[in-house]
């Protein structure tokens, strides 16, 4: 796909990547849970999930319990770390463990300004060193927390809401690039992204930062962040006009990848509603939590008719096989996925086969 936005010349390559070479097929073998599969690639995912982290409804601050988690990242050793939204704090999971252990900001889940404190954490990444990178979005700021310390350092915003270059507000998703130490935010509040390179005090605007809106030059209410380093372009959950679009970066609009152009909302396959996160895998297929209809949406590459692979379209629930406004979703090194079923206070692995 070739798209000429201004004088500049953007390959969103995504599009190009797999049109042609495979074909996604429904799988009807309830017996055995899966819900698809892919005739040539093997994409295939029970439907039933297993809890990870947090121990369900009811919400609490205890050590096994989350209380509306946020986002997921995965360490070094494939810990889950968990932006534990209400409970102002990360918290680490070891696979198989039975409880958390607080990384970042308070285990009482006391929120607050100073450097030891968090205020309603929402996005969280990690470096190869686990050090963390917390969007502290009540605090309008963005905090390192250096593995295994006690405090974070601000590398991000002020502390106070605003749209200077300097400032954030509601800062939710993030994206880091290994490479550069780049820093990509989505600045929520004021419907951009922000790219801190290591060490800047300052951020410049990478997509967005034209008011909300639906033109392509706008973004509204980003939330979820990924960076494709392949196509070096942004991957944005455009939650306020239901879509995810991408954003090469250095071109001045984006390209649609799912949901209406105009913001429509819908329970289709074509259509999306509040999509708050997603994810790519190598191949660059789209996955997203598709957050209002309580849903996880898979996207083959280049194609805008997606699957359901986990949950049920518009119906909530706590079963494992359902969700409730699920707001993230990540996938381990063999495409296990692992959502974060926020109000159900927990996070689903959904096995791959």
């Amino acid at each position: 796909m070739l798209v000429v936005l201004g004088t500049l010349l953007a390959l969103c390559f995504w599009a190009t990547l797999s049109v042609g070479i495979y074909s996604l097929v429904l799988a009807s073998e309830t017996s055995k849970n899966i819900t698809t599969t892919n005739t040539s690639l093997g994409f295939r995912w029970y439907t039933t999930g297993s809890i990870v982290a947090g121990s369900g409804a009811p919400s609490g601050l205890a050590s096994n319990q989350l209380y509306n988690p946020m986002s997921l990242a995965f360490g070094a050793s494939n810990e889950l770390y968990v932006a534990d939204y209400y409970n102002n704090r990360i918290q680490k999971w070891v696979i198989g463990g039975t409880a958390g252990i607080t990384v970042a900001g308070q285990p009482d889940a006391v929120s607050g300004s100073t450097s030891i404190y968090l205020n309603l954490p929402a996005g969280v990444a990690l470096d190869s060193s686990d050090n963390l990178y917390v969007s502290d979005s009540g605090n309008h700021r963005v905090q390192l927390w250096l593995n295994g310390s006690t405090s974070g350092t601000t590398i991000a915003g002020t502390g106070t809401l605003g749209s200077s270059f300097t400032q954030l507000y509601t800062p939710r998703g993030l994206a880091r690039d290994s490479s550069t130490r780049t820093l990509h935010i989505a600045d929520s509040g004021n419907h951009r992204i922000m790219s801190y390179a290591s060490g800047a005090s300052s951020g410049t605007v990478a997509a967005g930062g034209n008011g909300a809106g639906i033109l392509t030059t706008q973004l509204y209410t980003p939330t979820g962040v990924y960076l494709d380093s392949s196509t070096n372009s942004l991957f944005i959950a455009n939650l306020g006009a239901n879509n995810i679009v991408c954003w090469v970066l250095g071109a001045t609009g984006w390209t649609l990848v799912a949901g209406h152009p105009a913001g429509s909302l819908g329970s289709t396959s074509t259509l999306l509603y509040s999509p708050y996160g997603l994810t790519l895998d190598s191949m660059g297929n789209v996955y997203v939590a598709d957050t209002s209809n309580d849903r996880i949406q898979f996207f083959l590459a280049g194609q805008t008719n997606a699957t359901t692979i986990a949950g049920v379209t518009g119906i909530a629930g706590a079963t494992n096989q359902l969700l409730y406004f699920p707001y993230a979703v990540a996938l381990d090194s063999t495409l296990n996925l692992y959502v974060v079923d926020t109000w159900n206070y927990r996070i689903l692995k959904f096995q791959r086969y």
